[in-house]
Formats: structure tokens, C-alpha cells, sequence
């Protein structure tokens, strides 16, 4: 598999970093491929040695998925799945779920790794992955930790330093855009008059109090609102619906079946076949829109969908763009024959875009460079080295000056 030409500057530069420290960050957004260059800066790290690494993930979707994509960019490298069914490190690249790995007895069966890679890694200050880094770093401390994601900020601002100290490339969403790698969205902010009710909910450690949410959202006038808008403006495009809580999920998708609309519903508790059969009716068309509470908000991947709708709202930025980037990845016309994407249209029924801005306004091509290092600066607060155009450390989360805006360089 052959990479565009900003997935190989990436690749690039997270290798440049691993080649000189013991670890590094890659940020990518939704779409930009973070699985194809994960997979070429491992591939790239241990070919033509012995050397053993492990890739990480959070759920038994993104090994699977992550497994497949690693086996079209390295065919010639071995593979092993460690995950509830499957427990084998016979692959010179194991691709483990961490609630498997994490136990003890998974945890003593691993063999010495020369290479950690973390997908998702704004997980990996949680205590599982800890468990699990510490755990390959006493086995052999020479091991290098390589972690890419696409929102760096954790919602309960712990930062990533204990991790990772530099970052080796940042791939901006506005570049993605501009490069036509990514659709533009179209943002709609659709107040049904609960926008003040909304801002009056109050703040848990991690996000908005969701039965809260709920108890303005989830009511049928409201409901109908939001059916009635997406008809008028995104009919019939492959849709995914973000709900507060299981409930409400539950009767927006019976609204919009009693419409009319072939809905599913997708949520923690469904088991990994039904979901699995849920997803599968959707990327066949069969059903038009999926209503969800945080299940697909993250490593879900279905290029021909079109249309995000925001039934809650996102104390933390981050949180924001993983839901809409469901929605920005473009078509490959060879693997979805006859499907015209242009656009993704957000109909956002809260307060998120109003409070974060929409992701046209986060579209920044400062400090886009083709070619050579990457620039960088120091944070300084936690030192560590991050591209030159992130305004926000993506270690640490301090807000960082850009240097025309710095009163020292003036």
C-alpha cells in the first residue's frame, strides 16, 4: 500500500523521533489514516529483525481492524491477536485489547517487547495501560513506546507526560481539508430552546451530567424537532445520532423508525455480535441511521456516512471532534461504487459548536511544512518538545504563545 505524501512525512518524523528517544506522540485527526501509518512506523521499525512488538487498543473492533489494515501495509510480517477468544504471541506483531492484556496471567505470558504502540493513546495514562507499559518496560528498558492519537487532551485533564515527553508530528484537521483528504463539514446550530436549560447543566469530572442531558433532550417534541430538521436537510444520508443516555437513544431510534426511517440502535451493553450486526446492516444500507451513547465516538470507521446529529453536548473540545469526525472521512469511489460524498453536515441540536467553535474555525494551516524536520518548541511548563504551530501543549494541555504573540520576541 502506497501512503500520501503527508501520511509518509508522518511516518517519517514519529521514526526520526524514535530513533532518539525512548518514545514519542503522533496526532492525527479522524480520516488522516492513523492506522495505515501506525501500522508503517511499526512495519518500518522491527522489519528485517527480530525484534517483537505488541499494538494496543481498547476495544476488540480496533484490534480487528487494526490487525486487518497492518496486514495490507506489511504483508510479509506475522501477525497474533491476544483478545478474549484468542491469546497468542506468536506474531512478530501482536495486536492486544487492554482488558485482556491487562490481567495477570495475559500480562506474565508476554514475551520481551522491543516496541509498545498505543493507538488511542490519550488512553495511556489510565491505569491499565500503565500496568502494561510499566510492565514491558521492567522486562526490557530499552523498549521504545510509540502512541498516536487524535485528541491528545484528556476530558479529566490529566496530561500525557508520565507517558510521552515530545511529540513527533501534529496533522492538522484544516490541512486534511484543504488537501481534500478529509470533507468539509456544513454546521448547523439548530436551538429548540433548551440552549439555556443546557448551559445551566452542571459539570462531572469527565463531561456534562448526562441524566441531566437527558432530562431536557430526551422528550418527544424535541425529538420530532430534530427528525423534521434532519429531513429537511441531510434525507437519506447515512446518518450516526449522539445521545445523552441509553434511553433516549433508544426512543430517537424508535422515532425515527415510527417515521419512516430504518434506525438502529447501538450501546455498551448490546453484545459484540448484535452491535456487530447493527454496523453491518448500516454500511449495507439497510438501516439509514444509528443512534448511539459513546459507543462509535471513537475507532469507528464507515466512510459513506454523511451526517453527524449532536443530541448532547461536549464539555471538552475533544470530545466534539471525535463525534463529528464520523462523518469527514471521504470515499474511495473503488471500494463504494456509485457513492458521491461531498460534505458532512452537523446538525447540532446543543451547545458544543457554539462553545468550541466549528471545526471550520479550528481549520488552521499554520506552520504546514511539506518537507524536512518538523519545527518545534519547547512547552514551558512541562518542556517537552511539540510541533511549532500547536497554540495548546498536547502533553501537558498549557496554552503555549505563538512567538509573534510572545512579548519576549517582540
Amino acid at each position: 500500500m502506497r501512503l500520501r505524501p503527508r501520511q509518509k512525512l508522518f511516518v517519517e518524523r514519529s521514526l526520526a523521533a524514535l530513533a532518539t528517544r525512548a518514545n514519542t506522540l503522533g496526532i492525527a485527526p479522524t480520516g488522516a489514516g492513523k492506522t495505515i501509518m501506525l501500522s508503517a512506523v511499526t512495519g518500518e521499525s522491527i522489519g528485517d529483525t527480530d525484534a517483537k512488538a505488541c499494538v494496543l487498543a481498547h476495544r476488540d473492533e480496533l484490534t480487528v481492524q487494526n490487525c486487518a489494515k497492518f496486514g495490507r501495509v506489511n504483508p510479509a510480517i506475522a501477525t497474533s491477536v491476544l483478545d478474549a477468544t484468542t491469546k497468542s504471541w506468536g506474531g512478530q506483531v501482536t495486536f492486544a485489547m487492554v482488558p485482556t492484556l491487562t490481567r495477570e496471567r495475559n500480562l506474565a505470558s508476554m514475551p520481551k517487547l522491543d516496541l509498545l504502540v498505543i493507538d488511542e493513546a490519550h488512553h495511556a495514562v489510565a491505569d491499565s495501560y500503565r500496568r502494561i507499559i510499566d510492565h514491558v518496560r521492567n522486562a526490557n528498558p530499552e523498549a521504545r513506546i510509540f502512541g498516536v492519537t487524535a485528541t491528545p487532551n484528556r476530558g479529566d485533564k490529566k496530561g500525557l507526560r508520565a507517558v510521552f515527553d515530545n511529540v513527533a508530528d501534529q496533522v492538522r484537521l484544516g490541512e486534511l481539508i484543504a488537501s481534500g483528504h478529509l470533507v468539509p463539514p456544513r454546521t448547523f446550530v439548530i436551538d429548540v430552546g433548551v440552549q439555556d436549560k443546557l448551559r445551566a447543566v452542571r459539570k462531572t469530572v469527565s463531561d456534562f451530567d448526562m441524566a441531566e442531558v437527558a432530562e431536557i433532550m430526551d422528550r418527544a417534541p424535541i425529538t420530532d424537532e430534530v427528525i423534521r430538521h434532519w429531513q429537511e436537510k441531510a434525507n437519506d444520508r447515512p446518518t450516526v445520532v449522539f445521545c445523552s443516555t441509553v434511553a433516549h437513544a433508544a426512543h430517537v431510534a424508535e422515532a425515527f423508525n415510527a417515521a419512516g426511517i430504518p434506525t438502529g440502535l447501538i450501546h455498551g451493553d448490546l453484545p459484540g455480535e448484535e452491535r456487530r450486526a447493527i454496523l453491518e446492516a448500516f454500511a449495507r444500507g439497510e438501516i439509514r441511521v444509528i443512534t448511539n451513547v459513546a459507543v462509535l465516538t471513537e475507532g469507528w470507521d464507515d466512510p459513506p456516512t454523511s451526517c453527524v446529529v449532536l443530541l448532547r453536548p461536549s464539555s471538552y473540545k475533544s470530545t466534539m471532534i471525535q463525534m463529528v469526525g464520523r462523518g469527514l472521512r471521504t470515499v474511495d469511489p473503488a471500494e463504494f461504487p456509485g457513492v458521491v460524498k461531498t460534505d458532512c453536515i452537523v446538525l447540532d441540536f446543543g451547545t458544543s459548536s457554539l462553545t468550541h467553535g466549528t471545526l471550520e474555525q479550528d481549520a488552521d494551516l499554520d506552520g504546514k511544512t511539506e518537507t524536512g524536520d518538523a519545527p518545534t518548541k519547547t512547552c514551558p511548563s512541562c518542556k517537552a518538545d511539540i510541533p511549532l504551530a500547536c497554540r495548546e501543549c498536547p502533553i501537558c494541555g498549557e496554552l503555549v504563545a505563538d512567538d509573534e504573540d510572545d512579548p519576549k520576541s517582540q
